[in-house]
C-alpha cells in the first residue's frame, strides 16, 4: 500500500506545565519535548509508523529545524525524496504550551509565506493520499496524477484552497470550526438536527462523503443515508497537541485497508484518544497493535 501525503511540516517544542503560566513571572521545568509537526506531516509519520509505503511532500528550511525534520522521517522509513528544503524559507517553528492539568495547549507559531506548489513535479504513485491544503497546487497534481487513489482531505482552516480541492477528494474530514465557518451555522451538541443541517450544506457543496470531527465528543457522518454521531472514548487527557492529525492519519489508513466507514472512524477515534494522554504531538502516535488491542478491551 502506498501512500503520499502533502502539507505542512513544522517543528514543535512542547512545553509541560501542570498551570496556565501567569505574565511576567520565571518558570523553570524539568524537561521540553522536541519533534515534527504538521497536519499532513503527522499524518504521515502515522502512516510510515504503521507500515505503509509513506511519501511526504513538504516544503521546510535549509535550517537546523528542517534538518530534524528529514531525519525523523528518514528514520521512520518514509521516502523523503519530495521534502524540499529551500534557502528562502524558514522551518515553521511553534511553541506549545501544553497544560497538563486539563489537557488544553496553547500554540505560538512562526511561519513563514505559504508557498503553493514545490520547485519539482512529485510524480510518485500512490494508493491513497492525504493532503491539509498547504501547498494546494501540488496537491491538485498530485490528486490528477493518482485518479484512483483513495483521497483524504484534512480541512482544519477555510479558505478558498481547501474548498477547491475538498471537491476533488473522496472524504472530506473537518473540524467542527471548519463546518461551521463555510455554513454560517453553529454546531449545537443537543440538538442533533443542527449536525444534520450542517452536514447536509456540507456534502451538497463538496459531493463526497463528509466527516465533522466533534473533538472529545466523536465525529458526525451519514452512514447508509443515516446520521451517526460516532463517539470517541473518554480519557484523561494532558496534551491534546496534533491528536487531529492523529486521527486523520489513522483514519486515512484504516479506510486505505478497507475498514468500513464507521469502524474507520471508530478507530481514528481510539487512535487520537490514546496520543492524548501524552506530551507531544508526534511522540504521542501510538502503535498500530495499541489501538486494536485497546479496541479488545472496551
Amino acid at each position: 500500500m502506498r501512500a503520499l501525503c502533502v502539507g505542512h511540516s513544522t517543528f514543535d517544542t512542547t512545553l509541560p506545565v501542570m498551570e496556565y503560566p501567569q505574565e511576567n513571572i520565571k518558570y523553570r521545568l524539568n524537561h521540553h519535548i522536541e519533534c515534527g509537526g504538521g497536519p499532513a506531516s503527522n499524518g504521515a509519520y502515522l502512516l510510515a509508523k504503521w507500515g505503509l509505503d509513506t511519501t511526504l511532500a513538504s516544503i521546510v528550511g535549509n535550517d537546523y529545524y528542517g534538518d530534524r525534520i528529514i531525519e525523523d522521517f528518514r528514520n521512520i522509513g518514509a521516502n523523503c525524496d519530495y521534502i524540499e528544503q529551500r534557502d528562502d524559507h524558514m522551518t515553521t517553528s511553534s511553541y506549545i504550551i501544553a497544560n497538563m492539568s486539563n489537557g488544553s495547549r496553547t500554540i505560538l507559531s512562526s511561519k513563514g509565506k505559504p508557498i503553493r506548489k514545490l520547485s519539482r513535479r512529485v510524480d510518485a504513485l500512490a494508493d491513497v493520499i492525504l493532503i491539509d491544503g498547504e501547498h494546494p497546487e501540488t496537491a491538485d497534481e498530485v490528486l490528477e496524477h493518482n485518479p484512483d487513489a483513495i483521497s483524504v482531505i484534512d480541512a482544519g482552516r477555510l479558505n478558498e484552497d481547501t474548498k477547491y480541492l475538498g471537491k476533488k477528494v473522496n472524504y472530506l474530514v473537518c473540524s467542527k470550526d471548519f463546518a461551521e465557518e463555510f455554513t454560517g451555522m453553529k454546531v449545537d451538541l443537543r440538538n442533533f438536527n443542527s449536525l444534520v443541517m450542517i452536514h447536509n450544506k456540507l456534502e451538497e457543496y463538496f459531493q463526497n462523503q463528509v466527516i465533522i470531527t466533534l473533538e472529545a465528543y466523536g465525529s458526525f457522518t451519514k452512514i447508509d443515508n443515516q446520521y451517526e454521531i460516532i463517539p470517541s472514548i473518554k480519557v484523561k487527557a494532558i496534551d491534546s497537541t496534533g491528536a487531529g492529525d492523529i486521527f486523520h492519519g489513522a483514519f486515512t489508513y484504516f479506510i486505505a485497508n478497507h475498514y468500513s466507514l464507521r469502524e474507520a472512524i471508530r478507530l481514528a477515534s481510539i487512535t487520537g484518544a490514546i496520543s492524548v494522554t501524552r506530551v507531544g504531538s508526534r511522540n504521542s502516535i501510538p502503535m498500530l497493535s495499541e489501538v486494536l488491542d485497546y479496541d479488545t478491551i472496551i
